[in-house]
């Protein structure tokens, strides 16, 4: 017994959804990663902060380390800190629009297949996302 072909417009919804869905994952695995490099350098900036001015320091370029001083240190690491708190601010953002997305396309997916089922939506599909 097979079941009745799903109509085309119901396809694409669907497709659209899936997309989205991978963008949801791809931006929560970035934030994972951003996270993880911000609590290294967070990790960093400690030790490095209990090291005596005149001490030694190094960092690491590639597969050597290099002689540095401890400001110069400081200052790298806490910009590095600065861009990752930016750009988790901007996926956070990028997460937020894409659930909201999400929500809107599964309510009309639902809608859809409420009112019919028919080979056409019951209204001509708006786009999602303007900007795109």
């Amino acid at each position: 017994m097979s079941s009745p072909q799903m109509p085309p417009w119901l396809q694409e919804q669907i497709m659209k959804l899936q997309q989205s869905q991978q963008n949801l994952q791809s931006i929560v695995t970035q934030k994972q990663h951003l996270e993880i490099e911000k609590a290294e350098t967070e990790k960093a900036l400690d030790e490095l902060k209990k090291v005596a001015d005149g001490d030694a320091v190094y960092k690491q370029a590639g597969t050597v380390l290099i002689k540095s001083t401890k400001q110069v240190l400081i200052d790298e690491l806490e910009e590095k800190q600065e861009m990752a708190k930016t750009r988790l601010v901007v996926l956070e953002k990028q997460e937020t629009r894409v659930k909201d997305s999400l929500k809107e396309q599964e309510a009309k997916i639902t809608e859809m297949m409420k009112s019919g089922g028919g080979a056409k939506p019951p209204t001509p599909p708006v786009e999602d996302n303007p900007r795109k």
